[in-house]
């Protein structure tokens, strides 16, 4: 019997970085997600196949049961990885099933093997989640705790497993045991003036978690409070004119605490509209304010992907 599971990608609309010293952040599941199918066999070995966005093979292994790397990792189609690369990911595969086991001993404990395919709905350069929808999706199928099961592989803040689980925008704060979450209703009454802008190149999230705690975090605690109170005023918020005084302001307060220059500055500054950077800086999405004529002065730039907002979130 064929069994499938899916989990929504993520953005994070506020408090970026400081999600992970526990300040409450605002995250956005996306309407595109990945599915995880299992069909059991007699092979006694996982064959593992994923596909990205337009059905084409990425990454092609096998692991043997019990769990370890058995073969060489085999890319069929484009975009190929390098043998170093396709060995690291089933590396990884590997530890994350192997953690997934240590939480469940009874998950790939029978004698049967299984035939997996992973299937995204958005293009995984894109930062969506390609990741943290796949450690929800094992979890469901292992039965443990998604978010245990995160600690004990890739790490973060859990923010994007959360958004994974749900179908409503969360509130959501990283805390020693259980992380702390509730759906919200936040959906903007000027959200088709709101927009997703693709920076044309993947934000690496370790790095960024790496940056961040490599800081002395001064004022930290004044930080925290306004970053805070942002993310309630923008869930309350009425109009595009305060979202956009909201955005601005905690770019700023950000930018200050990473020590780094805000994505307008640096790559924008003529725009006469709002952006916020969404999650790790430097890369993935950015949010933008303006009308669809705005849009163009992101095309003129070359970055040609660009998704209104009610295309992209739930």
């Amino acid at each position: 019997m064929k069994k499938s599971f899916y989990s929504h990608g993520k953005l994070l609309l506020t408090a970026e970085y400081l999600v992970l010293d526990s300040v409450e952040a605002l995250a956005l599941p996306t309407k595109k997600g990945q599915w995880l199918f299992i069909e059991e066999n007699d092979s006694n070995c996982i064959e593992w196949k994923s596909f990205d966005h337009e059905g084409h093979i990425w990454f092609d292994t096998k692991i043997n049961l019990p769990l370890e790397i058995t073969a060489e990792t085999e890319n069929t189609e484009q975009p190929v990885l390098s043998d170093e690369e396709g060995l690291g990911i089933t590396e990884t595969l590997l530890e994350i099933l192997t953690e997934a086991k240590k939480l469940n001993p009874n998950f790939l404990s029978s004698e049967k093997g299984y035939a997996i395919e992973t299937r995204l709905e958005f293009d995984r350069e894109w930062g969506l989640g390609s990741s943290s929808t796949l450690i929800n999706n094992i979890a469901q199928w292992a039965k443990v705790d998604a978010f245990l099961l995160l600690e004990k592989s890739f790490g973060g803040s859990g923010y994007d497993i959360a958004a994974a689980q749900h179908e409503l925008p969360i509130l959501y704060k990283r805390t020693e045991g259980k992380p702390i979450l509730k759906e919200i209703n936040f959906d903007p009454s000027f959200k088709e003036y709101l927009f997703f802008v693709y920076l044309n190149q993947k934000q690496d999230s370790k790095a960024s978690i790496k940056h961040y705690q490599s800081l002395p975090l001064k004022d930290f605690d004044t930080a925290a409070k306004s970053v805070s109170e942002i993310t309630y005023k923008l869930i309350d918020c009425s109009s595009i004119e305060e979202f956009e005084e909201l955005l601005n302001t905690h770019e700023e307060i950000i930018s200050k605490i990473i020590k780094t220059e805000t994505v307008k500055s640096r790559l924008f500054s003529d725009y006469p509209r709002s952006i916020k950077s969404l999650g790790g800086w430097g890369g993935d999405f950015v949010l933008a304010t303006g009308k669809k004529a705005d849009m163009d002065y992101f095309r003129k730039k070359g970055y040609t992907t660009i998704i209104p907002y009610y295309e992209m979130v739930l």
